[in-house]
């Protein structure tokens, strides 16, 4: 009873050091990654019946061939996201391109209090843009390196997520007791994962759609059509996977194209987007916090806390991590 009591200390130990070093090191783009992955795998394998399956080959090859087919699909809907984004009339510079003329056009509808704060034409916006590039080539360049590391990190992860998962077919090991616990605290992290993460991927659809009808029909009813409502969508969805800040960037864009039409729509689409979310707070709080048995201030305290310790990274990792601290408590009846 002693060694198990032992281990068990020893692998919340390992684990609360193993998930502060993932932020610390900047690795939560693979962690994510791997357990989406997992988790994928996880979901899709009851659905081909494997207990009726005769040998563990069998077994092994079918689980294989799913999650190659996970990683397959995730990298070609990233390679088409990245593609969306980078050409054609909706990429993701145009939009750019876009909300600079629409703030350099709408000089005249904001307030004289603001316009010291906004260029006096375009050749001043230009000026700007260059002055910032030149005082920010070192971090522009860091950026670009961080990037492709970062999309490296994201295939390594799905690549280990796919391993994992073909491992515990493959493999009828009986483990220790250290290793026992080990494998029970990344469980936990996984159904966490899954639950806090697919309830926000269903709280960013939602989102999206209502912005979508926004953006695609009662707009256009009442005669008004905005520019490059493609990506906007798009990018409301997915960044509406990103709590609180996402919804934040999203809304500051479709409110700067609105620009292009009048004030008056700009107000009109921040109403609406703020009734939006007011609901979208609200059906938060209802799936997530369902989902974890937390309360809606429960979560922002630890975003708060986590975005202060680690940034924007700490933002996303938050409600996993409060999801699998409150699993581990709650299982030990400790709350």
């Amino acid at each position: 009873m002693t060694i198990t009591k032992n281990c068990h200390i020893a692998s919340w130990i390992a684990a609360a050091l193993l998930l502060l070093f993932v932020l610390g090191a900047h690795l939560l783009p693979a962690l994510l990654a791997g357990l989406l992955v997992y988790e994928l795998v996880h979901l899709l394998a009851p659905r081909i019946h494997l207990k009726q399956l005769q040998g563990g080959k069998a077994k092994v090859a079918v689980v294989a061939l799913i999650a190659t087919l996970v990683v397959g699909a995730l990298t070609a809907l990233i390679v088409g996201l990245v593609w969306f984004f980078r050409s054609g009339a909706e990429s993701l510079p145009m939009l750019m391109q876009k909300m600079a003329e629409i703030l350099e056009s709408s000089r005249a509808m904001l307030p004289h209090a603001l316009l010291q704060y906004f260029p006096a034409n375009g050749e001043g916006v230009k000026e700007s843009a260059v002055h910032w590039l030149k005082g920010h080539a070192d971090e522009l360049q860091t950026a670009g390196k961080e990037a492709g590391l970062m999309a490296a990190h994201i295939l390594i992860g799905m690549i280990v997520g796919a391993m994992v998962s073909l491992r515990e077919v493959a493999s009828d090991y009986v483990h220790g007791p250290l290793a026992s616990a080990l494998i029970e605290r990344a469980s936990r992290l996984g159904d966490s994962f899954r639950r806090v993460v697919f309830a926000q991927v269903r709280i960013a659809a939602l989102n999206a759609a209502f912005t979508g009808i926004y953006l695609a029909v009662i707009l256009p009813l009442a005669g008004i059509h905005l520019p490059l409502a493609k990506t906007m969508v798009v990018l409301t969805f997915l960044l509406g996977l990103l709590p609180v800040v996402g919804n934040l960037l999203s809304n500051s864009i479709i409110v700067i194209v609105s620009l292009s039409q009048s004030l008056n729509v700009a107000i009109g689409s921040l109403v609406f987007l703020v009734a939006i979310h007011k609901l979208e707070y609200f059906l938060n709080a209802r799936i997530v916090g369902s989902q974890i048995r937390a309360a809606a201030w429960e979560l922002l305290l630890a975003m708060l806390v986590m975005e202060s310790a680690f940034g924007l990274a700490g933002v996303v990792a938050a409600p996993i991590y409060y999801a699998y601290l409150k699993d581990e408590l709650s299982a030990r009846n400790l709350v």
